[in-house]
């Protein structure tokens, strides 16, 4: 099975740090973008971050400066600086068809991870 499996959510206090991983196949890095998401409660799913083939990065204008998108042996990550209430979120890994903060463009989800900023 092509799985994405998410680690490193958790609480912290406004201003802190979280790094998120996303373990994946070396298919999903072959095939497409690389990508991460997130939904808040009462808001739509939005993108956060997208990384392409190339390692040509797209930040969602809320998140520039404060996340970094990367990538490892097989292995996504988000680093999360200077973190905000509001970024509180499940955060999802996803593979996507395009570079694109586009929901639409996801091909596959990974299980989420809840970031919680107080």
């Amino acid at each position: 099975d092509v799985q994405l499996v998410e680690s490193g959510g958790g609480s912290v206090q406004a201003g802190g740090s979280l790094r998120l991983s996303c373990a994946a196949s070396r298919y999903m890095y072959d095939n497409g973008c690389m990508g991460w998401f997130r939904l808040a409660p009462g808001k739509e799913r939005e993108g956060v971050a997208v990384i392409g083939p190339s390692g040509t990065t797209v930040d969602a204008d809320s998140v520039k400066g404060r996340f970094t998108i990367s990538e490892g042996v097989d292995t996504l990550y988000l680093q999360m600086n200077s973190l905000k209430p509001e970024d509180s979120a499940v955060y999802y890994c996803a593979n996507l068809y395009f570079r694109r903060l586009e929901t639409r463009d996801v091909r596959i989800w990974g299980q989420g991870t809840q970031v919680t900023v107080s």
